[in-house]
C-alpha cells in the first residue's frame, strides 16, 4: 500500500491559541529584513532580548543567528516578541516582559507601536501581572492608562501572573512577597 505523504501541520501561532486572526505585522517584515534573521525572526528576537537583559531566558543560540542590531529599539523588539503571527511560545512573551520591564523603555513609543500592531490585549495582560504582584511600575502603569483592548481574547492561553514573577515564598526570614522580573541593565 502506497504511504500518503502530508503537508507538515503549520505551528500554532498564538493568535490563534488567543483565538484571534494574526494580522500581516508590517514590524516583522522590517525587523527580518533590518536583522538579517529573515523567517527565523522569532528565534533571533529571543536571543536579542536575552543578550540585551532578559536573562531569566538565557540558553545556548544557534552562533548563525544574526548579531543584534543596535538600531533596533528596545520597545520594537518586546512587541515583535508579542505578534500574534509568531509560533505559540509562552518563553517569548515573558522574555518581552522582562525586556521591557526597565527605565529606558518609553512608555508612549510602546503603546503607540502595541497599537500600530494589535499586541494590546498581550501587553494588557502583563501589566495586570504586574500589578498583581504589586508593583505597577513603568511602562506597565503607562500602558494601563492608555490601551484599550480593540478585541477579547482568550487570555487563558497566556501566561498566569506568576510566570512573569519570581517567587521566592518562605525563607529563614519569613514569607518573602513575589518580585516583578525585571530587566537586568
Amino acid at each position: 500500500m502506497p504511504q500518503e505523504l502530508k503537508e507538515p501541520e503549520p505551528p500554532v501561532t498564538l493568535a490563534r491559541r488567543l483565538g484571534d486572526t494574526a494580522p500581516v505585522s508590517g514590524l516583522a517584515i522590517r525587523l527580518a529584513r533590518l536583522s538579517g534573521a529573515g523567517a527565523r525572526l522569532p528565534e533571533w528576537l529571543l536571543k536579542v532580548a536575552v543578550e540585551r537583559g532578559a536573562k531569566h531566558y538565557q540558553r545556548d543560540f544557534d552562533p548563525t543567528l544574526p548579531p543584534d542590531n543596535p538600531g533596533i529599539a528596545d520597545e520594537e523588539i518586546g512587541v515583535a516578541l508579542c505578534l500574534g503571527q509568531n509560533p505559540y511560545r509562552v518563553d517569548h512573551l515573558r522574555a518581552a516582559s522582562q525586556l521591557l520591564s526597565s527605565p529606558r523603555v518609553d512608555p508612549r513609543r510602546l503603546a503607540r507601536l502595541a497599537e500600530m500592531e494589535r499586541v494590546e490585549p498581550v501587553l494588557l495582560h502583563i501589566a495586570a501581572a504586574c500589578e498583581r504582584v504589586g508593583e505597577i511600575s513603568e511602562p506597565w502603569a503607562t500602558l494601563q492608562g492608555q490601551l484599550h483592548p480593540r478585541r477579547t481574547v482568550r487570555t487563558e492561553a497566556l501566561p498566569h501572573w506568576t510566570r512573569f514573577a519570581i517567587l521566592p515564598g518562605l525563607t529563614r526570614h519569613g514569607y518573602a512577597p513575589p518580585q516583578w522580573l525585571k530587566r537586568r541593565e
